[in-house]
């Protein structure tokens, strides 16, 4: 079974994302290490690293992740904005190893008014620099699957698999699968045929080895639509069946998944306690 958890808020200190992943019954959290819409960020002080540290050992959380600014564009055509991007990464990297994270998962990035390739060489050469920049740091950078809105990269497999073969040093990298993000971009996951295609042309294209973490979220959209809306689980386009099949995949029983959908109370119910309880019961015995 694999370790089911959320995107947890850090509001009030580092510790309090993990006391809410606890208080709901998350086995692994994600975070934010700063304003998510904001470059600058105050320091993390030793203390707020270790009581978060302690926070996460005592709810007994595994696989401690952040996501990075949706600010950062490692593919822009810009300069300043490409350098503030690259600049920004450097830092989430050495925040999350300060924190004690395993990785930092990021959206590749958009390419705006290039092309593909120029964008896809972009995101390499900004990948090189940071790796070469935190060459101590044994925090991964995973990237993200991508519902392709735009000129969003990271829609097909093609996208991440040439990134992670071009740049110096891939053993920094990894991936994260996105469910509304894969459906969205027109992969389909809902019958048992569909969805082992789907993992068949993962597995060619870049590795199932490769995935180091899920990201569970229903699409407000149909298939192929290529709009980013996640939906809680089994109140989507997608439906539970997707779930079914990934949740029961034993290729993925370790890998940690984490929920992306909205927040708030569903009958006085916290709306991650309900997402994770459906997830649950889609779980073979």
């Amino acid at each position: 079974m694999p370790p089911l958890g959320a995107h947890t808020s850090i509001a009030g200190g580092y510790f309090r994302a993990a006391e809410r992943g606890q208080a709901v019954g998350c086995q692994c959290i994600q975070l934010f290490t700063k304003n998510n819409n904001q470059w600058r960020a105050k320091p993390i002080t030793p203390a707020e690293a270790e009581q978060f540290r302690a926070a996460v050992a005592n709810a007994g959380l595994v696989h401690p992740i952040a996501h990075n600014s949706y600010l950062i564009n490692l593919a822009a055509p810009n300069d300043e904005l490409w350098r503030r991007s690259v600049d920004s990464m450097v830092e989430e990297l050495e925040r999350a190893e300060l924190l004690g994270l395993e990785a930092v998962v990021t959206h590749p990035g958009a390419y705006t008014s290039t092309s593909e390739q120029v964008g896809l060489r972009r995101v390499v050469e900004a990948l090189d620099e940071i790796h070469e920049r935190t060459s101590r740091i044994k925090v991964l950078t995973l990237l993200e699957t991508t519902a392709g809105q735009g000129s969003c990269l990271g829609c097909k497999f093609e996208h991440l698999a040439e990134i992670m073969t071009q740049v110096n040093d891939p053993g920094r990298l990894g991936v994260c699968i996105d469910t509304c993000h894969l459906f969205a971009a027109g992969y389909p996951l809902g019958t048992r045929r569909e969805y082992l295609a789907t993992m068949r042309e993962l597995d060619a294209i870049i590795g199932l080895d490769q995935v180091r973490a899920v990201h569970l979220n229903d699409s407000v959209k149909p298939l192929g639509s290529r709009v980013d809306r996640h939906a809680h689980i089994g109140s989507g386009a997608m439906g539970l069946e997707p779930f079914r099949h990934l949740l029961n995949d034993r290729r993925f029983a370790k890998r940690p998944m984490y929920l992306e959908t909205p927040k708030g109370e569903h009958d006085g119910e916290d709306w991650d306690v309900t997402n994770l309880r459906v997830l649950r019961n889609l779980i073979a015995e």
